[in-house]
């Protein structure tokens, strides 16, 4: 699912007037209770637009769980669930590929976003690579130049992303307790149906 949910959340809250930028948002989620509200943000009522704040307070209600009321509650609550669904969709991949994974690269957008990213290496124990940022302009610009033949094979282009793209690293925090708090996260989420 990615950011979709942030993103609506902060459709929403602009349209009732709600002014905090992103790092504003972060700030108070960082500052917000640990996993006191999670969702499974695969589920189907999270694939509209529309009133994402209310759609999660709705279904911590319908799954006994405190509704976050605030805006940083609930961006907590997305970032959170989004690293658990990290940590969910590599399992399942190394599960079904029968082999170890070593490390995440996120890209894109969401890339940029230091609390899930730090969240995402917590969730999954493993480090994280972030960027390119801009990893789909990125691409097309390099499909484009090696069809021009600009650039060469495929390492060679990677080489060359790598040698001039800013990555951010993240390692996982060695805290036992925060590390038991994540496993105790994940036994609370169910996965939806179609993401046994």
């Amino acid at each position: 699912m990615g950011l979709w949910l942030l993103e609506e959340c902060r459709r929403t809250w602009a349209g009732r007037g709600l002014t905090a930028g992103l790092p504003e948002l972060l700030g108070e989620a960082a500052r917000a209770e640990p996993f006191a509200a999670l969702v499974d943000p695969d589920a189907p009522e999270f694939l509209a637009p529309g009133d994402m704040p209310d759609r999660i307070r709705a279904h911590c209600r319908g799954t006994a769980q405190q509704a976050p009321e605030s805006p940083g509650a609930v961006v907590r609550c997305v970032l959170e669930s989004l690293a658990l669904a990290h940590r969910r969709a590599l399992r399942r991949a190394a599960e079904l590929a029968g082999r170890e994974i070593a490390r995440v690269h996120l890209v894109g957008g969401g890339a940029r976003n230091e609390l899930l990213c730090q969240w995402t290496a917590d969730a999954t124990g493993l480090p994280v690579l972030a960027g390119p940022f801009e990893a789909t302009a990125l691409g097309n610009v390099l499909v484009q130049a090696r069809a021009a033949g600009l650039v060469g094979d495929l390492p060679s282009t990677r080489r060359l992303v790598a040698r001039t793209q800013p990555l951010r690293h993240y390692v996982p925090r060695k805290d036992p307790a925060g590390r038991a708090a994540w496993d105790a996260a994940a036994a609370r989420i169910e996965p939806s149906p179609r993401n046994p």
